[in-house]
């Protein structure tokens, strides 16, 4: 599939930076990258719509905001795009995330292979990265895992090297899907079960751990879903949010029976821990 990146200048403040991503997302825009002038957004060719597109930005809030510039990426580049920028990923000392490329190098007890595809989850941004290093200081053997909107499938494949039992990873893009399957298999790790669906698709199952790594909108629409199947004294992971949004992710969180146990932050950027 070929990708569309538009490359867009900041808008005023973080507040409204949030909000015409959001809008963004509501019109086929998948994935996000800050950049030196600003951010770039993603989305399937066939999903560009120019004129929603135009009507967000004529919006009076974003009258400083500028497309600056849209460029096709095809489908078959995307590998070589990533493999010139990519680098290895080190949180704690104890795990290192890195591309089949990359040579093994020091000794981490945690050594991740991450195909750098489309999906979302290379550990390089902080939502990745903070959800990583709570889960890091977590207890996880013998436990019942969901990762939901697992990308590359890379907290799925942490928790199975942490010692999980039953690990399901759950993304309702195809391309993640197949790129999860991929990565499953260049860490040996088949046990986990990888699924095309969404919060739907749970069925009311039950799990010990849940992580979701997605983002405030769909995390607060979903959350009850993820309580749902999380079992009693159960630990749910989230990620995705700015720091100003915690108010509001902890407010349904304990409004659903959900309990507040700790976060991080970095560069704005918050994953935080809950218990049912």
């Amino acid at each position: 599939m070929n990708y569309y990146a538009c490359s867009f200048s900041n808008p005023d403040n973080e507040v409204l930076k949030d909000m015409f991503m959001e809008l963004l997302g509501t019109i086929g825009f998948d994935s996000f990258m800050d950049t030196e002038d600003g951010f770039e957004a993603y989305c399937q060719e066939p999903t560009l719509d120019e004129t929603e597109l135009d009507e967000i930005l004529r919006m009076e809030q974003f009258a400083n905001v500028s497309l600056l510039k849209k460029e096709l990426i095809p489908d078959q580049d995307w590998n070589a795009t990533w493999e010139a920028s990519y680098d290895p990923v080190i949180i704690n000392e104890l795990c290192r995330i890195r591309a089949p490329f990359h040579k093994v190098e020091g000794t981490y007890k945690y050594d991740l292979i991450i195909e750098p595809k489309m999906s979302f989850g290379t550990a390089h941004h902080e939502t990745t990265s903070q959800i990583i290093e709570l889960m890091l200081q977590s207890e996880f053997s013998g436990l019942n895992v969901l990762d939901m909107g697992s990308g590359t499938g890379v907290l799925a494949i942490l928790a199975k090297k942490l010692g999980s039992a039953m690990t399901v990873a759950i993304d309702n893009d195809e391309w993640a899907y197949r790129n999860a399957l991929d990565n499953i298999r260049l860490n040996d790790e088949n046990e986990i079960v990888v699924e095309l669906g969404d919060a739907t698709s749970l069925n009311d199952r039950q799990f010990d751990v849940i992580l979701a790594n997605i983002n405030r909108n769909i995390l607060l629409r979903d959350m009850k879903e993820y309580v749902k199947s999380l079992v009693e004294n159960g630990r749910i992971f989230f990620s995705g949010f700015y720091e100003e949004d915690l108010v509001l992710i902890t407010k349904e969180a304990e409004h659903l029976g959900l309990k507040y146990v700790n976060h991080v932050t970095k560069n704005n950027w918050t994953a935080a821990v809950f218990v049912k």
